[in-house]
């Protein structure tokens, strides 16, 4: 028993600030009939998805790309993982109900760790939920810990006293230590930087009569960014504005984005980006239609017009040149003509 919790806070999921990284898993055991294995754990660093393992298969799948030659080694251990969290999630529910009925029941179990910006240990956190309700739920941090539990009965106390008595002994150093060798073999891929494509555009909405004010980035990689709408200078208050939700792009980065409802004035409009892979901040003006539409279009006539002019010159001076030819062609033929009669 005490080799099986040994791993139940291996993985953890955490939502790392800034600079921050943190290692996590999410396990599900069903039981009743589903069309989805009997259980299954998904293993993420930070937010890339590392590896998959389900009871269906008996495999556990590697994702992405390591940077040590030593992938089968990470893929036994992270397959042991998986099997000892089945074996303890198993042996709480036994302890938990004592007779069990053909509805189908799922049982999760979420556990995380981070480790902070200075790569000291930061929080580890477990939860177990049954029929998507918490009912354990354990902190540890600073060899200071927090426990809550629905659960009550007699049967189930003993493991739970083994799960506190053990975090601070074994599972804590056990988890960051597990975190620290996953970013070795992954720092490639965690520690890449992608800039953010920001854009400022304005489109009429038609419901309000007024016009809709979007900053968006775009592209980004890691997620944290700083996305901000300015009036004149000036940060526009949070009540005005709509979205900024993280959304993920279909190739591993990220994507924001911030709606302003204007009027129909001429304030100026700024976008500002701050991200851990620009140097500095990113600053986008909002350039209005009708100022558009007279600045740039007027400089591309001024082309156009010196262009028509060049055109018709040189289209003149070939009327004139072949005017010419033919004249002069016909004023040799004419003397040829007169030298032949005489």
């Amino acid at each position: 028993m005490d080799k099986i919790l040994l791993f139940f806070v291996l993985l953890l999921p955490a939502a790392a600030s800034k600079g921050s990284h943190s290692l996590q898993l999410h396990a599900t055991y069903m039981k009743g009939q589903s069309p989805f294995p009997e259980y299954s754990i998904t293993f993420i660093l930070d937010d890339i998805m590392i590896g998959y393992y389900d009871s269906e298969t008996n495999l556990y799948i590697l994702r992405g790309n390591t940077t040590e030659e030593n992938d089968s080694f990470n893929e036994n251990y992270h397959k042991d993982i998986s099997v000892y969290m089945y074996n303890i999630l198993d042996y709480r529910l036994k302890l938990q109900f004592h007779n069990r009925t053909n509805n189908l029941e799922v049982h999760q179990t979420l556990v995380h760790c981070e480790l902070l910006d200075n790569m000291k240990s930061g929080q580890i956190t477990a939860k177990g939920a049954t029929g998507g309700s918490t009912v354990v739920e354990l902190h540890f941090l600073n060899k200071k810990k927090t426990f809550s539990s629905t659960f009550n009965t007699e049967r189930v106390k003993p493991f739970v006293k083994f799960l506190q008595d053990h975090y601070e002994q074994i599972y804590y150093s056990l988890c960051m230590k597990t975190l620290e060798a996953n970013l070795k073999m992954r720092r490639n891929q965690v520690n890449r930087k992608v800039k953010p494509r920001v854009r400022l555009i304005m489109k009429a909405n038609s419901d309000s009569g007024g016009f809709r004010v979007s900053c968006l980035a775009t592209g980004f990689y890691p997620r944290h960014i700083n996305l901000t709408l300015f009036r004149d200078g000036q940060p526009v208050s949070d009540h005005e504005i709509t979205g900024g939700d993280l959304l993920p792009n279909g190739d591993g980065t990220y994507q924001m984005r911030k709606s302003l409802e204007i009027s129909a004035d001429k304030h100026k409009y700024t976008c500002s980006a701050t991200h851990l892979s620009l140097d500095n901040k990113l600053d986008v003006d909002l350039e209005y239609p009708g100022e558009t539409f007279e600045s740039v279009p007027s400089s591309v006539l001024v082309v156009w017009i010196l262009g028509l002019v060049l055109l018709a010159a040189v289209i003149c001076i070939i009327i004139w040149r072949k005017r010419w030819h033919s004249a002069s062609s016909k004023s040799d033929y004419s003397s040829a003509s007169t030298t032949a009669d005489s």
